[in-house]
């Protein structure tokens, strides 16, 4: 038997691939950031599942109402990536027994209705259970045209690569979160900013509605494993290569980075849990696709661009250096 830690949460799906009786004519393909099922006049229900697990996903300090808040932004942030907006939450929760009081649970509560309400949504149900670990899983759903999804295969080669913000503040925030010695140097000003991106993260839900009804986008995912990772999905996904002529990098990292003997590209590339989205527009589409997210109060940086060779590379000062397959991924041993 190969353990579990042996196969790397991607292994784990290929077994589900390989095992599962997969339904004919699936509208998304098994694997890309939500699941769909028909419901009738080219229209589908959308789902989508995801579990936030205390010892894996809750950094020391993170509040019981921060940790049930990101529970929800981690689910949403996939429906931002295909432009759907979900409509309503179930919530399955497992609860040890020292959280298994009033204060505990109403904080938990609390947090799950704030981002459900800051998103649209509704919860309408779910379950609870004794559990050794806090675990909180949510399952999503809403309703979309089939046509209008933005899945994670469409790229074509010359498409214009682009995200819809910074990375690297959350990496750099977890670091922080894990000095325990207060050896890493920062200003408090910075240190506000680092940890609130760890604390609470943002879904781009309206970045995705409007770029969904823009028509202009190819092929999309969220970032929440990695910018790095999230480049290998859509050239998996894709059949394209990219290559990219900078790294997206947010100031407050460089800063960090510069002050810790760090690499702030690093950071942005292998850091993971930013809830940006990556996205590919044909290129006579880039400036509807640009304006359309600048008009609901969001940016669209462009970084680089599909290519036939199916490799991630980084074009700075005529050199070209290729882009390692690293990231966040439950089981396997190289996660950061």
């Amino acid at each position: 038997m190969v353990a579990v830690d042996g196969l790397g949460e991607c292994g784990v799906i290929d077994l589900f691939r390989q095992r599962l009786e997969l339904m004919p004519d699936m509208s998304v393909p098994f694997g890309d950031d939500v699941s769909a099922v028909p419901i009738g006049d080219g229209e589908v229900a959308v789902l989508k599942v995801d579990m936030l697990v205390a010892r894996t996903d809750v950094p020391s300090r993170m509040s019981l109402y921060d940790a049930a808040r990101k529970a929800i932004v981690m689910c949403v942030s996939d429906f931002a990536s295909k432009g759907v907006q979900p409509v309503a939450a179930l919530v399955a929760l497992g609860l040890p027994k020292c959280l298994a009081v009033r204060e505990s649970v109403v904080e938990i509560v609390d947090g799950l209705n704030a981002a459900a309400r800051e998103y649209g949504v509704y919860i309408v149900g779910g379950d609870t259970g004794e559990a050794s670990d806090l675990i909180i899983s949510v399952s999503l759903y809403g309703k979309a045209c089939r046509s209008v999804l933005m899945l994670r295969n469409g790229a074509r080669v010359g498409d214009v690569l682009a995200v819809t913000g910074l990375f690297g503040r959350s990496s750099a925030g977890l670091r922080l979160l894990l000095d325990d010695n207060d050896v890493c140097v920062v200003s408090s000003k910075t240190r506000l900013v680092l940890e609130g991106a760890v604390f609470r993260p943002v879904a781009r839900l309206v970045e995705g509605l409007a770029l969904s009804r823009s028509g202009c986008v190819s092929a999309s995912m969220d970032s929440s494993d990695g910018l790095a990772w999230s480049l290998y999905e859509l050239m998996r996904m894709s059949g394209v290569g990219f290559s990219l002529n900078t790294v997206p990098v947010a100031v407050e990292a460089v800063d960090f980075a510069c002050q810790n003997g760090l690499d702030a590209e690093l950071l942005a590339l292998y850091g993971g849990e930013e809830y940006e989205l990556v996205l590919t527009v044909p290129s006579d589409k880039w400036e509807a696709a640009k304006k359309a997210v600048e008009d609901v109060g969001g940016m669209l940086i462009a970084i680089g661009q599909a290519t036939e060779q199916k490799e991630i590379t980084l074009q700075v000062d005529g050199k070209t250096r290729r882009i390692e397959l690293r990231g966040y991924e439950h089981f396997a041993n190289n996660s950061p």
